[in-house]
């Protein structure tokens, strides 16, 4: 069997945190990956998905990211259910993180308490990515995935 999910996408909400009764951190949040087709107004649309990781990784995720962020992740996708204070039946299905890259850079915040003082170290002057620190104006459109 194979359950396997990579995706890049934009967080569309700060993630949230929470601990388990054993004080496991779990951490949740949403994340927008564009269509690869336009709709018949010209429009590119986005698919929503719901996507849960767990201890360390939670933890990083809540410090540098948030609403906005560019993120890549690998993982799986798990379903379950409960039942709501309605008595009713309620599914969800996510994507249990495995595995994820920052693809905005770190200090790239406009959360105070979320930057860092990451400053790159390469010193190369033909370097084009060596930008004294500034962020790279680059669209999703200008990416080739």
């Amino acid at each position: 069997m194979i359950n396997t999910v990579a995706l890049v996408g934009r967080i569309t909400r700060d993630p949230e945190i929470r601990y388990t009764a054993t004080g496991t951190p779990v951490a949740n949040f949403t994340l927008a990956v564009n269509r690869q087709f336009t709709n018949s107004k010209g429009e590119r649309e986005a698919d929503f998905i719901n996507c849960l990781v767990w201890r360390k990784a939670a933890e990083t995720i809540c410090k540098y990211t948030h609403k906005g962020s560019l993120i890549g992740i690998t993982g799986r996708i798990q379903t379950r259910n409960y039942t709501n204070q309605k008595n009713e039946k309620v599914y969800v299905t996510e994507v249990a993180i495995e595995g994820f890259s920052f693809l905005d850079s770190v200090g790239k915040t406009n959360n105070p308490e979320k930057q860092s003082q990451h400053k790159p170290n390469n010193t190369n002057p033909n370097d084009p990515f060596a930008n004294g620190g500034q962020s790279i104006d680059i669209t999703d459109d200008d990416l080739p995935f």
